[in-house]
């Protein structure tokens, strides 16, 4: 798997097939699969499936940007990524790997391979749904725990806490649901506490619990699933939108005119 530096975000050039292949490899053998801590006692494995905002996110904070290229997928979820790779390294991706239907093919192989899964994150309603609709759409699927987010930061005795719950619960696969970048903060903070993987996957728990209807399809392939999300969500998102979009093209016509043919991949 290639590594490509865009605009200083470490992305793995990968595809649905070979990601959760890792991530289950990982999950169903601590240490079977080598990550950039792999001199850590947990083994475990972060992964995030990082959009354009969480990318202007990170370049626009040193901190953030740290801990991102601490993870070891950073996944190219949004079109946009996508094509910014293949655009200055070639990197010959077909599809995105969107964090919502990552944790679809997750959860399937989960359910077929019997590995507890942990979801963390979202408000006690959405939990509460996921607790009843997830094993009817994945039959076998054993639910080891769920934790609804508390929207604010952790104490460290409850950072301590949360770590102990999620060891005892038997889990096998964390699914990280607190929105960018919380969710980033807290897989690159607990990635070398817990031998399992640990997934950012944004939205997901609220497109699975039908909290957030998907864009169509057609939408998705053109990038525009952020038009889609802001005319159900203009109030919360425009700002978002408008500034981090706005960004991600300025980046992206400064690189395209300063270096248009230059490739830079990272073992």
């Amino acid at each position: 798997m290639q590594i490509f530096s865009l605009f200083g975000i470490r992305y793995c050039a990968t595809d649905y097939t070979e990601a959760t292949s890792l991530i289950i490899a990982q999950a169903m053998d601590p240490g079977k699969v080598e990550t950039q801590s792999p001199q850590t006692s947990a083994h475990g494995m972060s992964v995030s499936a990082l959009a354009v905002h969480g990318l202007v996110e990170a370049y626009n904070n040193p901190v953030l940007r740290q801990k991102v290229n601490n993870i070891d997928l950073v996944l190219p979820d949004g079109q946009p990524i996508r094509w910014a790779l293949n655009f200055f390294f070639d990197a010959g991706l077909k599809d995105r790997v969107y964090g919502p239907t990552l944790t679809v093919h997750l959860l399937q192989q989960a359910a077929e391979k019997g590995l507890p899964v942990f979801f963390y994150g979202s408000t006690p309603q959405t939990i509460e749904t996921l607790t009843q609709l997830l094993p009817k759409k994945f039959p076998g699927l054993k639910l080891a725990g769920m934790q609804p987010d508390r929207f604010r930061d952790s104490t460290d005795v409850e950072k301590e806490l949360d770590r102990e719950t999620i060891c005892r619960s038997g889990a096998r696969i964390v699914f990280v649901g607190r929105g960018c970048p919380r969710q980033e903060h807290w897989v690159a903070d607990n990635r070398n506490h817990l031998d399992m993987p640990l997934i950012a996957v944004g939205a997901a728990f609220d497109f699975l619990a039908g909290n957030i209807s998907q864009a169509p399809a057609w939408m998705q392939r053109a990038g525009l699933e952020w038009l889609y999300r802001l005319g159900k969500e203009p109030g919360r998102l425009w700002k978002r939108y408008l500034f981090t979009n706005s960004q991600f093209i300025a980046l992206f016509v400064r690189e395209a005119l300063k270096m248009p043919f230059r490739k830079t991949a990272y073992k």
